[in-house]
């Protein structure tokens, strides 16, 4: 297995992705109290103060949650998360991404896939992105950035509940 630190600190000329702490919960919260931003994720009542808690919480315990930062306001706009994926956890997802509305629209969104993205391809070939089968908002953002719709399905459960995701990746560019 590669040896990649899964919470790096990446800066663009929009966004700021360095690694989340428990300091950040008021101000993650605030983003993420808004019921429209998860309205097409799995978990919709993610907004609820109980649901984001354990959403922070087990961000924080993976080891590869990301906070996002706007480089002009200096505040958090949002977060994002590298996680290890398979058996031999030789794939590399980037998932759990959200970000506040008044920075929706892809240009937030496609600076910070495109930091992640960046570090990553410096230790493997292949990232992986797991949608909601019905989130088509993020399926679109996805194809918007460049990720591939597989035909692999994913089932996870959260709280209690079964999901299936459509697996989108991205490969590393040919470099000549």
């Amino acid at each position: 297995m590669i040896k990649i630190d899964l919470q790096p600190h990446l800066v663009g000329e929009l966004v700021e992705l360095r690694p989340m702490r428990h300091e950040d919960w008021e101000d993650l919260y605030a983003v993420a109290a808004d019921p429209l931003i998860w309205e097409v994720h799995p978990v919709r009542d993610r907004y609820k103060e109980e649901r984001f808690r354990e959403y922070f919480q087990e961000a924080l315990q993976s080891r590869g949650a990301l906070v996002a930062v706007d480089r002009n306001t200096a505040k958090i706009i949002g977060a994002s998360r590298y996680y290890r994926y398979g058996a031999d956890q030789s794939e590399l997802e980037i998932g759990w991404t959200f970000l506040a509305r008044s920075h929706w629209g892809g240009v937030y969104n496609g600076e910070m896939k495109r930091l992640m993205l960046d570090y990553a391809f410096q230790f493997i070939d292949q990232v992986i992105f797991l949608v909601g089968i019905d989130n088509i908002r993020s399926q679109k953002a996805m194809k918007k950035i460049g990720g591939v719709l597989t035909e692999r399905r994913v089932q996870r459960t959260l709280h209690g509940v079964t999901f299936e995701f459509v697996v989108f990746e991205i490969r590393k560019p040919d470099t000549l």
